[in-house]
């Protein structure tokens, strides 16, 4: 009886939350546990220090799950005016570390380009839910406005990976607003035949001397690396180069936990973070790559159901867009480290190490549970 009481009292820890996308979640997160384990080895990073992450996202999670939608429809404005203002002082007077501004001092650091994967998506749900309904083309020229802005500043810090990221986020907002797909398929469409065109006259744009416009020249030397690792095999190339020798060398059924000769023979780089993938491909092989795809899977076909069923445009808005950004995170760092994306630093969501991506994270999973626990309030 005694300990049924301690269970009872207990209980509030647990109610509200979605069953099913919590054990998505703590499947990924023993997955990533596991494999974090034997990707730390000779590293300065710990699992205490990734238990800590992991332990942080999940509080802020339950947190965010407890805060009702309509309160955090109330704040998206703010939200994304604050990480707006924040994205500015990065521009003037942000911290630079590796060549890149990416950083703000306010007595602690902080990366306000992290703020922007949650602030974007909340700003535009707003925005389109105060239209009720009625959106003309001008509201999606604002939108997109209101997305670019942000992008432009996070790009040129330069982090391509988090304005490709912030970018998806606004854009998945506006295709469930009613994006007209007749403009999305041209771009799509030019999109494809540019990739295309790269591969074919690979040789000659890559060609020593020949500078593309836009793109700085390290970003260009990615690309050109991903056509061709062999190319700089010691340098940009061989990221790629030992990542795909890792995924491939796991076979069907990998080589056995803490096994990975390309994991702790040190050819992987960035093993623990952007590059777990390829470590956790060589221990548990194909087979293992199949069981994290379905989770995946299972965790974004929750996450749109939630959406599908929230009781208004902003929830369905913000809820389809979160699930999405999931989805774009494991999609683009799995097919980096399999060498079919140029490498843009994007971690693997609830896998990867990491404090400000896992805080992020947490965020939008607890977004998801306050969606579900508004639903499951309207039905009672």
């Amino acid at each position: 009886m005694e300990n049924r009481s301690v269970i009872q009292r207990l209980r509030f820890l647990w109610q509200g939350l979605d069953p099913s996308l919590a054990i998505i979640l703590l499947c990924l997160v023993v997955v990533g546990n596991i494999t974090f384990l034997s990707a730390s080895s000779g590293t300065v990073v710990s699992w205490v220090e990734q238990s800590r992450n992991l332990l942080t996202a999940l509080i802020i999670m339950w947190v965010t799950s407890r805060i009702p939608i309509k309160w955090l429809e109330k704040i998206s404005l703010w939200v994304y005016l604050v990480g707006l203002g924040l994205l500015v002082a990065v521009a003037v007077f942000g911290l630079i570390k590796k060549g890149a501004r990416r950083w703000l001092n306010i007595g602690i650091v902080i990366q306000p380009s992290e703020i922007m994967k949650i602030a974007m998506p909340m700003m535009l749900a707003w925005y389109f839910h105060k239209k009720d309904g009625m959106v003309q083309l001008k509201d999606f020229f604002i939108a997109f406005c209101l997305l670019v802005l942000p992008v432009f500043l996070i790009a040129r810090q330069p982090d391509l990976g988090t304005a490709i990221l912030v970018f998806a986020a606004g854009f998945y907002v506006i295709l469930f607003a009613g994006f007209p797909w007749k403009f999305v398929v041209p771009f799509a469409v030019i999109a494809l035949l540019g990739i295309v065109l790269i591969v074919i006259f690979g040789d000659i744009i890559c060609a020593k001397g020949v500078s593309w416009p836009i793109l700085k020249s390290y970003q260009q030397h990615r690309v050109c690396t991903l056509l061709d690792p062999s190319s700089d095999p010691l340098g940009k190339g061989f990221h790629t180069l030992q990542s795909m020798i890792a995924i491939g060398s796991g076979g069907l059924f990998g080589k056995g936990w803490m096994k990975g000769t390309q994991t702790h023979l040190e050819f992987i780089p960035e093993k623990h973070t952007d590059f777990i993938f390829a470590v956790y491909s060589e221990e548990f092989g194909l087979f293992g790559n199949f069981v994290l795809i379905i989770l995946f899977f299972l965790l974004i076909q929750r996450g749109l159901q939630i959406a599908a069923s929230a009781p208004n445009l902003y929830s369905r808005l913000l809820g389809g867009s979160v699930t999405l950004i999931f989805f774009t995170y494991a999609f683009v760092n799995m097919a980096m480290v399999s060498g079919l994306l140029p490498v843009v630093g994007v971690p693997l969501p609830f896998i990867s190490y990491g404090g400000t991506a896992l805080t992020t994270l947490g965020f939008g999973a607890g977004i998801l549970m306050s969606i579900n626990r508004g639903n499951e309030l309207i039905q009672t």
